[in-house]
C-alpha cells in the first residue's frame, strides 16, 4: 500500500463532512465522483482506517489517499511513443483511436508498463499513471507520473491551471487571424483561444484552416465543443461535426502539440513539443490539389 497524499484536519476544517473536505484540500483526485470511487474502493483512509462517505470529521484526524496495489492489469502490448521520459514522469505521444484509461483493456494505461521504465525513487508508483487524459479520438502528448509525489504535483499544477497546452486543428471554414471562445459548456465558464496558421480551399469543404487552439480551462470536448459552437467544427470529429465534417477512415483531425508546466522535482520551467501528425500536411496538400485540378479542367 503506498500512501499518496495525507492532510491533518485542523479546527476551522471542522465541523464538516469527509466528501466535502476531500474535494476542498485533495489534489490527486479533482472529482466529486472520483473521490467517491475511491471511498467506495478503500483508498481513504481516517487514522489508517478505512473511511464511510457520510463521515464528520474531528480536528487533529488524518485523512489519507492510498494505493492498494493489489494487482497489476494485464498488459496491452501496444508501442508508444515516448518523448521524454526520466525517474519521475514521462510524456508520450498517444495515438488516436485509445482511450487513456477505463473499463476497456485497450488503453493507454494498460500498456504504460510495456513501454516505460519503472521509478527507483522511494514514493515510485507500481503502475504509472496518467495524469490528466485526451479523447479516444485526439492524438498527442500527454503526462504520466512514475512517483506518488509527480502525481500529487502535477495534479496540483493542473487544478490551478498552471499547466499550458497547445493544440494544432484542422477545422471547416475560414477561421479569422485569432479569435477567443468563451462559450459555457454544461453551465460552467470554459475558453478557448485560437490562431490561424493557414488557409485552404477543398473541394470537399470549400474552405479549410490549420490553426493553433490553446484552451485557458479544462471541460470535456471543450475543444470539439467550442470551435463548432462558432460555426468552424473540426474535420472528422462526428460528435460535434455535421455530415460534411466526418471523413470515413481519417479520423479526428486534432492533435495535442506541445505542453508547459513545472517539472514536479527540479522547480524548473518543462517544456515538450512535437509536430503535427503528417496526415495533417496529407490531407490539406491533397485537398488543395484536388480544388486546383477541378478547377483547371472545369
Amino acid at each position: 500500500m503506498l500512501i499518496l497524499e495525507t492532510h491533518i484536519v485542523t479546527e476551522e476544517e471542522t465541523p464538516g463532512r469527509l466528501i466535502d473536505f476531500l474535494i476542498k484540500t485533495f489534489t490527486t483526485i479533482p472529482s466529486r465522483s472520483g473521490i467517491k470511487k475511491a471511498i467506495k474502493r478503500g483508498e481513504i483512509r481516517i487514522d489508517g482506517k478505512e473511511a464511510g462517505e457520510g463521515i464528520w470529521l474531528q480536528s487533529g484526524q488524518k485523512i489519507e489517499l492510498v494505493d492498494l496495489e493489489n494487482k497489476a492489469p494485464k498488459l496491452f502490448l501496444l508501442p508508444l511513443e515516448i518523448v521524454f521520459e526520466d525517474e519521475h514522469l514521462a510524456v508520450i505521444n498517444k495515438p488516436p483511436g485509445f482511450s487513456v484509461s477505463g473499463n476497456r483493456f485497450k488503453t493507454i494505461q494498460n500498456a504504460l508498463l510495456f513501454n516505460l521504465t519503472l521509478s527507483t525513487e522511494k514514493d515510485a508508483l507500481k503502475i504509472p499513471r496518467p495524469v490528466h487524459r485526451l479523447d479516444y479520438p485526439t492524438s498527442g502528448l500527454l503526462v504520466i507520473a512514475k512517483t506518488a509525489s509527480a502525481l500529487m504535483q502535477l495534479g496540483q499544477q493542473f487544478e490551478n491551471k498552471q499547466i499550458r497546452k497547445r493544440y494544432r486543428a484542422i477545422v471547416v471554414g475560414k477561421v479569422p487571424e485569432e479569435g477567443i471562445v468563451n462559450t459555457p459548456i454544461e453551465e460552467q465558464q470554459a475558453s478557448t483561444r485560437f490562431q490561424l496558421i493557414k488557409h485552404g480551399r477543398s473541394l470537399h469543404t470549400k474552405w479549410m484552416s490549420l490553426i493553433d487552439l490553446f484552451p485557458e480551462t479544462g471541460r470535456t470536448h471543450q475543444l470539439r465543443i467550442h470551435l463548432s459552437s462558432i460555426g468552424f467544427p473540426i474535420l472528422g470529429d462526428d460528435k460535434y461535426g455535421d455530415v460534411a465534417v466526418r471523413l470515413k477512415g481519417k479520423g479526428l483531425f486534432l492533435s495535442a502539440v506541445e505542453i508547459s508546466f513545472t517539472h514536479p522535482k527540479t522547480g524548473k520551467a518543462f517544456n515538450v513539443r512535437i509536430e503535427h501528425p503528417q496526415k495533417f500536411d496529407s490531407f490539406f496538400e491533397r485537398e488543395q490539389r484536388r480544388w486546383r485540378n477541378y478547377y483547371q479542367t472545369n
